[in-house]
């Protein structure tokens, strides 16, 4: 209380969302903005150094508007970086992308950061890209962190239906506990834990349905309503009756049309 530190002084860097470059400035003045402490030769020594390692030495000279969107980003990080920061936060720093080159952009970016050992703390949204980036995820609502772990640990062992929903729709059912089972249109769910009579909800991952031919072991059947190609993945809807209908993730190699009878497994 009562003791502040100038926002300068703070040996923080911060990636803008949407990368905030001056247009008066060349790229390379754009990086040496933060280093004010250094001599003018020492500047650009450093200021170059960044941009060689964001690969953008060949645009020192030019403007921000004659650069792309990808080519602005890893400007944007070397003028964050050039200062030596001892953190560096990013404000969902790729969302300002289409979806082909935020991927690239966005491993090249992190490469360089941790070449730098930079500990970096990055606000997204999207699920798949903090799965992707981080080390340690911590999922938050309404300003407060419900869970933390690293992305298999949130996968695997969510602590509540909204962390489990992170990582894409779920197929919900609702049921109570009798002798340590509870009755879903798939089958009994093991739940050992759990007093005999208490409601609990069942989440069940699309990607943890197995599906197979008519005919299969599994006593459970359903029609397949719908088939979406999504490229390596294929999500099915099953027509269950008087419920919405049930999500399946396959990868594409899987052959079923709209109209097969399939019966379902859990995994």
């Amino acid at each position: 209380p009562g003791y502040s530190v100038a926002p300068e002084a703070r040996k923080v860097g911060l990636m803008f969302q949407d990368f905030a470059l001056f247009p008066h400035l060349s790229v390379l003045e754009n990086v040496a903005f933060g280093l004010r402490g250094m001599a003018g030769k020492g500047r650009k020594r450093r200021a170059r150094e960044l941009l060689a390692q964001v690969d953008m030495s060949g645009h020192a000279e030019s403007y921000p508007h004659m650069l792309s969107g990808g080519e602005q980003q890893r400007v944007a990080l070397a003028r964050a970086l050039a200062p030596r920061p001892r953190l560096m936060l990013l404000d969902e720093p790729f969302s300002s992308l289409d979806a082909t080159l935020r991927e690239q952009v966005r491993e090249d970016v992190i490469a360089v950061l941790r070449a730098t050992g930079t500990p970096v703390l990055m606000v997204t949204h999207e699920a798949d890209e903090a799965v992707r980036v981080a080390d340690q995820i911590h999922v938050m609502l309404d300003g407060r962190i419900l869970q933390s772990g690293t992305p298999a640990q949130l996968y695997a062992r969510p602590a509540s239906p909204f962390v489990a929903s992170f990582f894409g729709p779920l197929n919900r059912f609702k049921g109570w506990v009798l002798a340590g089972l509870v009755s879903t249109p798939l089958g009994p769910i093991e739940v050992p834990d759990m007093a005999d009579g208490t409601p609990v909800v069942v989440l069940i991952r699309p990607e943890a349905l197995r599906l197979l031919r008519d005919g299969g072991a599994s006593p459970f059947r359903f029609r397949v309503q719908r088939v979406r190609d999504l490229g390596i993945n294929r999500v099915l809807q099953l027509e269950l009756p008087g419920g919405p209908p049930l999500t399946a993730r396959l990868t594409s190699a899987a052959e079923f049309v709209e109209g097969d009878v399939v019966a379902v497994e859990v995994d």
